[in-house]
């Protein structure tokens, strides 16, 4: 396996957030996650996007963060938000996710960030698993679905 950096508009990206989508939509019954993003959200230095590739070249993971401060959706200054953080399912279990994440808060650590956070549902309790086992703790809800009974934020001092 092997990480790489790459635009959120990259088509290994496109194609992990497609499939990511796609998972969404049928745990959650909707047209999946409707949180406005866009490519330049994860340009370093205020974000980036990560890919891991298997042996052969094929994208099975991917996750990002992208800076946030203060704002009227319940972000602090020095946020930096997980987004879209996946791993296709023939490799699950297999650690992708954890080192994806570790790589993403070493990144927005040297990017001057102080906080990761992140959104979450109930409707993904592995994710919920993989969060509060690497040092996540519940906070304020932020974010698009902050309002939802399903949406479940964390946080983790960088």
């Amino acid at each position: 396996m092997y990480i790489r950096r790459v635009p959120f508009d990259h088509p290994d990206a496109v194609k992990l957030n497609d499939q990511v989508q796609a998972e969404y939509a049928v745990r959650y019954g909707d047209d999946g996650d409707a949180t406005p993003m866009a490519a330049a959200d994860f340009r370093p230095p205020n974000g980036t996007y990560l890919i891991a590739y298997d042996e052969h070249g094929s994208p099975v993971a991917s996750g990002g963060w992208r800076a946030q401060d203060a704002n009227d959706e319940g972000n602090l200054d020095g946020d930096a938000e997980v987004k879209r953080m996946y791993v296709v399912d023939q490799m699950r279990g297999r650690g992708l996710a954890r080192r994806i994440l570790a790589a993403l808060e070493e990144d927005a650590r040297q990017a001057g960030r102080v906080r990761m956070v992140l959104e979450t549902g109930t409707k993904q309790p592995e994710a919920i698993a993989l969060y509060t086992s690497s040092g996540y703790e519940p906070c304020a809800k932020f974010g698009y679905y902050r309002f939802y009974e399903t949406s479940r934020c964390y946080a983790k001092r960088l």
